[in-house]
């Protein structure tokens, strides 16, 4: 059932505004323009019926009115396999003037035991509904790592971010589609200036992203989810490898050096560690909001919250980034920027992982910011992320930024998918263990009979005090009351 921000005959002006974020000299108004959605993964704008299309994740495509807020539904697609992070993902909406409007879903299946990712292309009529579906190429899925974002760039090509499928082999395998930034012509055919000839495979070595945008001039940029370290944004470019799994995020170690003076890799233009789940992002072009003015606006998962990345005058770069909304409206998904030069975006917390706090009654919710004349509620002001960042790595510090996202900041973690820490043999046994644990991580288990498919990454990047501090906490934490572990035990494990 569906709760709207007011009812269908409202006017536009009456929208009520949640907060007013002041900038150096403009002021943002930011409104809900629909609430009880259900996991909306992907926004897109419908400029020939004044609509903002969104997919959610369970397999509904809905149709959100901008001026008199009513959804409507599009489409429900029977054949999405909705687990977890799989189902309903990205969308791309093609309207040209006076031809065949498209619109190209990437979603997953499941035939017998085995999940794919598909990339469909719709016709979309001019009253907004869906017909004559072609599947224009399936690849291998798996429970996580899936990619799926969509775009059709300025250069009428079709263009599909893929995960890796969680194998330590596609993305570096470049007769593989998985973990790869794909280029199709709009009829999934493969167009003749590709980088390699009869291939789709426009550029490798991506682990699963989660966000793709394009500038004005066609510049392409993709955000990604890293393992434990590096989340990434990358400036995409044909025929280039960034690096994914034998290189992670920027090329600073000395193992990731010996192999990119081999093999040459494609650095991203800005990491993060801790990491922050960069999901859905949008090019900010317009002069409506100056200050953001040829931005990447990005939005996170684990860090809940929107980022504006601010770009070079050559687009290469990340210049400056601030940061809004940090654990306020839970995670966000998927942003879209209009002609006008409003935002909108979503959240998701009534996905697979809620964090603390979250969902809402109303969520999940589609958010607008728009240019504003006055404040007229709240006023809230980016932060700087170095003003956010935490200074001090005490046990706890590490707990929030590297395990508080799956293990909760209870201890309870999340039913079949990630243990709790309250009372596990693990944690509070023999130290080695839970040191092993740490440093070298683990793909699923099954503890008292129960199976968790979530991976534990690999945390051996931490400082030696640093595995120690949170191996401490969580050994004296959450009901636990083990003894302390000291250096000793960690030495010989390195």
């Amino acid at each position: 059932m569906f709760f709207l921000s007011s009812c269908s005959t409202r006017n536009e002006k009456e929208t009520t505004i949640v907060n007013s974020i002041q900038l150096e000299n403009s002021i943002l108004s930011l409104s809900k323009e629909a609430v009880g959605l259900q996991v909306p993964w992907d926004l897109q704008y419908d400029h020939v019926n004044q609509a903002i299309l969104f997919s959610e994740i369970g397999g509904s495509i809905r149709r959100l009115d901008i001026q008199t807020k009513k959804i409507t539904l599009v489409d429900s697609l029977k054949d999405v396999y909705h687990q977890r992070t799989l189902g309903l993902l990205g969308m791309s909406l093609y309207q040209p003037e006076n031809e065949q409007a498209y619109l190209y879903l990437s979603y997953t299946s499941k035939r017998d035991s085995l999940i794919f990712s598909n990339l469909y292309r719709y016709d979309y009529s001019a009253d907004g509904r869906l017909s004559n579906p072609k599947l224009l190429l399936q690849i291998p899925g798996n429970t996580g790592h899936n990619g799926s974002r969509v775009i059709v760039s300025s250069d009428k090509k079709v263009y599909w971010a893929t995960g890796d499928a969680a194998s330590d082999t596609f993305a570096q395998d470049s007769t593989s589609l998985n973990g790869k930034i794909l280029r199709l012509n709009l009829d999934g055919t493969v167009p003749s200036d590709n980088p390699m000839a009869n291939s789709y495979v426009y550029a490798w070595g991506f682990r699963n992203m989660q966000g793709l945008t394009h500038n004005n001039k066609g510049t392409i940029y993709s955000s990604e989810h890293g393992d434990a370290i590096e989340d990434e944004i990358n400036l995409i470019q044909p025929l280039k490898n960034y690096g994914w799994p034998q290189i992670e995020g920027m090329i600073d170690t000395e193992k990731e050096k010996a192999i990119a003076k081999l093999s040459p890799r494609t650095e991203p233009i800005k990491s993060w560690t801790p990491v922050v789940a960069p999901s859905g992002m949008a090019y900010y072009g317009a002069a409506t909001i100056p200050e953001w003015q040829n931005s990447l606006i990005l939005a996170t998962l684990k860090n809940q919250s929107l980022r504006i990345l601010k770009l070079s005058a050559d687009g290469k770069k990340i210049t400056d980034e601030k940061v809004l909304f940090k654990d306020q409206l839970g995670r966000l998904r998927s942003v879209l920027v209009l002609p006008n030069g409003d935002i909108y975006f979503c959240s998701s917390n009534r996905d697979w992982n809620p964090q603390k706090g979250f969902p809402k009654p109303d969520d999940d919710v589609i958010y607008r910011l728009r240019l504003s004349d006055k404040a007229v509620a709240p006023i809230l002001k980016p932060q700087t992320a170095n003003a956010i960042a935490p200074t001090v790595k005490n046990g706890q510090t590490l707990y929030d930024s590297y395990c508080a996202s799956c293990h909760k900041s209870d201890g309870k973690g999340l039913t079949n998918t990630f243990p709790p820490l309250t009372q596990s043999a693990t944690v509070i046994g023999e130290p080695k263990t839970l040191l092993k644990l740490l440093l070298h991580g683990l793909n699923g288990q099954s503890i008292n009979g129960v199976n968790y498919e979530g991976a534990m990454p690999a945390f051996s990047f931490l400082k030696d005090e640093e595995v120690i501090a949170v191996a401490n906490y969580i050994r004296t934490h959450f009901g636990n009351n083990a003894s302390k572990i000291n250096q000793q035990n960690l030495t010989s494990l390195r």
